[in-house]
């Protein structure tokens, strides 16, 4: 598909902004300190204008020439937005900016009525809404594009890609205007006249990536799409002749999709991990819904209960706008599930329970607000766990039970993100804890403590020396915060308890302390 007047096609939609869709109209752009004509309409073709063309030129050509500042962000988010709605025709899409969208229609042709009846089913789509498109079907995608840009609407049969290339212009090879000019320099005016000059000859003079494109472009050889979104593993869409608006047809057409897609999963003997559902309008815009699971699920009525969980949290309710012309569930991630065992285990459906309160959590907050702690096996307090999305299942982190029952804790329950340096603090013995310190402008007597427990370095992990004594660029990385502080050789932590009532967890930095400066002390955590 080629949009050739995307730019001012846009401008038209706009209509609070459009000018005059009769008169001539030019979009602006800037190379190299100079304006030239980036885009245009109809009309200003009509008058001799060309894409390309120096913007003085054309003002020369057209007195009272309208002229608008192009915005090439916004054509290519309309070209994205044109992409999505064309996945209602086939999931590999893949985007040709700044004006082109490849459908790999392969096995899908037959569901609209064979070729001819596809081109133009998508050709008068789009068109309904407001874009001048040409198109083309071709065994290649660069065959498919050259078609679409000199050869409208044509459909290459298995095997005659050649045969409809080879007539074609040299501009239809889109190669620079460097290889261009040295094509017509050598007098060759068609592709065929060029496909005859011999492989050896070309490669010489225009590059290996000049012949290997001619040869996608004849058939010979292929390129394969990258696709813009991945493809799912199951769905199940519904098509509606007339737009549903409703919010009781929309929740019966979920349940319907919802009850055929657990089907085809039961069929399979998978279940979903991820679901996501997609709303095509009639005016073209796309919406789609995402969840996840931390389990294979194939029942119906919990991916509907996720999904409303999902809907109700959008900051945007979903709007049916004119209406939806298509709706589609699909698995995005899916896996194989074993057969059910029966359980005489009373705590099954609690836990049943605590992952499914965990998947509505996760649809209306989001799955990175919904956490849990994952152990380490690192003895260094800051590294002992980490906090990964409740709906993971690959953990390998086991729970060391640390004190006894009725034991005092510890460790505290808050770690602070980075230690902080508290400042004044007075000793009551040389290697003893503190007696007095300052920490974020507030004075702290100590009434009790406990203590040391010392804490070594990781001398096994990669690189200790790097982390024990960081250069000149490591030392400004880690003022600018980019960088993490190099950890001690040892800390010499310390329970205490103010007067105030408030219990701490200091450590003295080891390193200083061995050699022989003065210690620093740092606050590590507290306790509830």
């Amino acid at each position: 598909m080629w949009l050739p007047r995307l730019p001012t096609d846009r401008l038209k939609r706009l209509a609070k902004n459009a000018p005059d869709t009769d008169a001539p109209l030019v979009m602006a752009g800037r190379a190299n300190n100079a304006l030239f004509v980036h885009a245009l309409n109809r009309s200003a073709q009509r008058l001799g204008l060309y894409r390309g063309q120096p913007l003085a030129n054309a003002r020369a050509m057209i007195q009272n020439l309208a002229v608008v500042p192009a915005d090439e962000r916004a054509d290519l988010a309309l070209l994205e937005n044109i992409a999505d709605w064309c996945d209602r025709f086939t999931p590999l899409v893949a985007t040709d900016p700044p004006d082109g969208i490849f459908l790999d229609i392969t096995g899908v042709a037959h569901l609209f009525g064979g070729e001819v009846q596809m081109l133009k089913h998508v050709t008068e789509k789009i068109a309904a809404q407001g874009f001048a498109m040409q198109a083309a079907i071709a065994g290649t995608s660069l065959a498919a594009r050259a078609l679409a840009r000199f050869a409208n609407r044509s459909i290459a049969k298995p095997g005659d890609d050649r045969a409809l290339i080879a007539p074609l212009p040299i501009a239809a090879l889109d190669c620079g205007e460097d290889r261009l000019r040295a094509l017509k320099r050598a007098g060759l005016k068609t592709i065929a006249q060029v496909a005859e000059r011999g492989r050896a000859e070309l490669t010489a003079r225009l590059g290996a990536h000049f012949l290997t494109r001619l040869y996608v472009m004849l058939g010979a050889e292929e390129k394969p799409l990258t696709p813009r979104r991945p493809l799912p593993d199951l769905r199940a869409e519904q098509r509606f002749a007339e737009p549903i608006v409703t919010q009781e047809v929309i929740a019966k057409s979920l349940h319907t999709l919802a009850a055929s897609l657990c089907e085809i999963l039961e069929r399979e003997g998978q279940g979903l991990r991820q679901l996501e559902a997609s709303f095509f309008r009639a005016d073209g815009k796309v919406e789609r819904i995402a969840v996840k699971t931390g389990q294979p699920l194939r029942n119906p009525d919990v991916m509907l209960r996720l999904l409303n969980q999902k809907l109700d949290a959008l900051a945007d309710p979903l709007d049916p706008g004119f209406g939806f012309d298509l709706i589609r569930l699909e698995a995005c991630l899916a896996e194989k599930t074993q057969a059910a065992e029966t359980s005489f285990d009373t705590e099954e459906n609690a836990r049943w329970q605590i992952r499914f309160l965990l998947d509505r959590l996760s649809a209306r907050f989001g799955e990175q607000r919904v956490q849990r702690f994952v152990a380490q096996d690192t003895h260094i307090p800051e590294a002992q766990s980490v906090t990964l999305p409740a709906q993971e299942r690959d953990f390998t982190g086991v729970w060391t039970r640390k004190r006894h029952t009725n034991d005092p804790p510890l460790r505290p329950l808050r770690l602070l993100d980075r230690p902080e340096e508290i400042h004044g603090v007075l000793a009551s013995v040389p290697d003893g804890p503190p007696a007095r310190f300052r920490w974020r402008q507030a004075q702290f007597d100590v009434a009790r403590a406990e203590g040391p427990e010392r804490i070594a370095l990781e001398w096994w992990n990669e690189n200790p020396r790097e982390r024990l004594m960081p250069n000149r660029m490591q030392l400004k990385k880690i003022k600018l915060g980019i960088a993490p502080k190099p950890l001690s050789p040892s800390r010499d932590y310390f329970r205490i308890e103010t007067r105030q009532g408030l219990r701490f967890w200091l450590y003295r930095d080891g390193q200083y302390q061995k050699n022989g400066l003065a210690s620093r002390w740092y606050m590590h955590g507290l306790f509830a």
